[in-house]
């Protein structure tokens, strides 16, 4: 009998996931940095777990006063697989994760002399657990990991990242207005390093969001100690 209500309910969580799978296409202007940042996102669920990922790209290259083309970009792609999705460890998921970036520092077209140089977002491998929470009706939902990270050439005192990813549907009992987020705790050689990004979106109409984001962030991409950076943005989702 238990196993039978276990099997309803995890394929009630397939097919929520399912109906949340999407692509979407984030704008956000970061009053922080002064730039636009555009994010194409993805999440897609099959038989074998899922996959998500994100591209992100900075615009702040300008000739002049006229932005001419992207200045950073970071890409991540995290699959979850779970081939026991009938026993009493559905909630549990292997994951496997890659990052990886590049960006530039000073202005190409500046006057002669400008500083300007590039420099990378080292590779990331992690691999580790991922453990699923939700609500009865599936609209409130939380993932937790725990995930071995190795850098390319860039060696961590301790090697492992926490990851909490949220997401609320219909907060406050109102249809459309969703919160969502992430946060993120690792080691770069031997500082602590922590980024979280919060969002909050109303939707519109179909497929178009308005909301607005706040990165919040402790030693991370170069900026020390506690930095607070608010977006404001549009999602299309396709």
């Amino acid at each position: 009998m238990f196993k039978k209500i276990f099997i309803a309910a995890f394929a009630l969580l397939a097919m929520a996931q399912m109906a949340n799978a999407q692509t979407n296409f984030q704008t956000f202007y970061d009053f922080g940095r002064g730039h636009v940042t555009t994010t194409m996102e993805g999440f897609h669920v099959d038989n074998w777990g899922n996959t998500f990922f994100f591209i992100d790209y900075d615009y702040n290259n300008k000739d002049g006063n006229t932005i001419v083309s992207p200045n950073n970009t970071y890409f991540e792609i995290a699959r979850c697989l779970n081939f026991w999705q009938n026993s009493k460890l559905a909630p549990f998921s292997w994951q496997i994760e890659y990052n990886g970036g590049f960006g530039t520092w000073g202005n190409l077209f500046g006057e002669p002399g400008n500083d300007y140089g590039a420099f990378p977002v080292n590779s990331a491998f992690l691999t580790g657990v991922d453990y699923f929470l939700h609500s009865g009706d599936f609209k409130n939902t939380l993932n937790l990991k725990l995930l071995y990270k190795y850098f390319v050439k860039l060696p961590s005192k301790v090697p492992v990242q926490f990851t909490a990813v949220w997401g609320c549907q219909d907060l406050f009992g109102a249809p459309g207005l969703r919160f969502s987020g992430f946060a993120d705790f690792w080691c770069e050689g031997e500082k602590l390093v922590i980024l979280s990004e919060p969002q909050i979106w109303y939707q519109l109409f179909d497929h178009f969001n308005i909301g607005s984001e706040v990165e919040l962030s402790y030693n991370f991409a170069g900026m020390k100690g506690f930095n607070v950076m608010p977006c404001l943005g549009t999602k299309w989702v396709f």
